[in-house]
């Protein structure tokens, strides 16, 4: 009788068990296919005349918002190589779209569009053309551009300073960088002119955990007749890189040279965020990874994680049995990659065997 119990225990557990464990793989199922690039604010306007066609209002801010889409997520060189795109491959790539606004202001049509394209198919497209994109992550990052004069030993960084002046006034929607400029410090000034002598070797390490930054770029511009040579510090994610550019024939007082060399140097501070930030569609890991499913809670949380990793392919439930969930996870980088990615969300694995356990 005892017996008879316990089995009907057990089948009660082991269906129990898999209702669960189906209802988590639709809910993984719908979430990984929902996974988008989203593009926002795109806003396009037409005059309102007898031959108005909204439909073709509507597909120019598809135009806009896949021109944006590369923008955000291709590094300057790789944008190049996206020309004459046909509207529908654009549109194949569309997963939903929504009008946020539209409005009719002195016989001009304004519509304000949200467009959401399926991450799987612009992947693919772009693999097709050996093109691989970026996260697009937003990221402050403390900038400190100094003037130095060699010919008078001295330095320039808050008065006179026009790359301070203007580096801030004109921005594009599609910079992922955001710029904090230092406050105009004495002290701070006075620390960097007592180390002009070995001001390429200087970490600025004292001005920069003033402001609670991990990363930043400090840029040297050298000033010695006229040519400007920049000296780049670039500090993101723990790695540190030096760039060196020269500009011949330019006249520091000169401001919309200044903006030429500013916009010259975002473009390429964009293309080394990106760089650290890319995706290799063609690296695909497979990874085998089982989880207690005890605890519904933990569970959901596991897999809203894998939802928000931009590396994470796809995942899915391949087996479960009484006392685990068996995911298998495809992963665009390297296994050490993937335990960072891990650990930086606060989650250990046992790798020991071939499925590895969630700790």
């Amino acid at each position: 009788m005892v017996s008879k119990y316990k089995k009907l225990n057990y089948k009660f557990l082991y269906i129990f068990f898999a209702f669960l464990s189906l209802n988590i793989f639709f809910f993984s199922t719908e979430k990984v296919e929902g996974k988008a690039f989203n593009i926002d604010n795109i806003e396009i306007s037409e005059p309102f005349k007898i031959n108005f066609n909204k439909n073709k209002v509507i597909d120019d801010g598809f135009e806009k918002a896949f021109i944006k889409l590369i923008r955000l997520t291709l590094n300057s060189q790789d944008q190049k190589k996206i020309k004459n795109i046909k509207l529908n491959v654009i549109k194949g790539m569309i997963e939903s779209f929504s009008i946020k606004e539209e409005k009719f202001i002195d016989e001009v049509y304004y519509v304000n569009l949200g467009v959401s394209f399926n991450k799987k198919k612009v992947f693919k497209y772009l693999e097709n053309r050996n093109i691989f994109p970026s996260v697009p992550l937003k990221k402050k990052i403390l900038f400190i551009p100094i003037i130095i004069d060699e010919k008078k030993k001295d330095l320039l960084i808050f008065n006179n300073n026009k790359f301070f002046d203007e580096w801030n006034l004109e921005n594009e929607n599609t910079n992922l960088l955001e710029y904090i400029l230092p406050s105009e410090d004495l002290e701070d000034l006075n620390l960097i002119k007592s180390k002009f002598d070995s001001i390429e070797e200087y970490d600025f390490k004292e001005i920069r955990n003033k402001y609670y930054l991990d990363d930043s770029i400090i840029s040297l511009f050298f000033k010695n007749k006229n040519e400007i040579r920049i000296l780049s510090r670039i500090s993101i994610k723990e790695n540190v890189i030096l760039k060196n550019q020269s500009f011949k024939n330019i006249d520091i007082s000169d401001t919309s040279k200044i903006k030429d060399i500013i916009n010259f140097l975002k473009i390429d501070y964009e293309d080394y965020w990106k760089t650290s930030n890319q995706i290799n569609t063609s690296i695909r890991l497979v990874i085998n990874i089982k989880i207690k499913n005890f605890d519904n809670n933990e569970i959901l949380k596991f897999e809203n994680m894998l939802n928000k990793i931009e590396f994470v392919n796809n995942f899915f439930i391949y087996k479960f049995d009484k006392e685990y969930i068996y995911y298998q996870i495809i992963f665009n980088g390297t296994q050490k990659n993937f335990l960072k990615t891990m650990k930086e969300n606060k989650y250990n694995l046992n790798t020991q065997n071939k499925i590895w356990i969630l700790k």
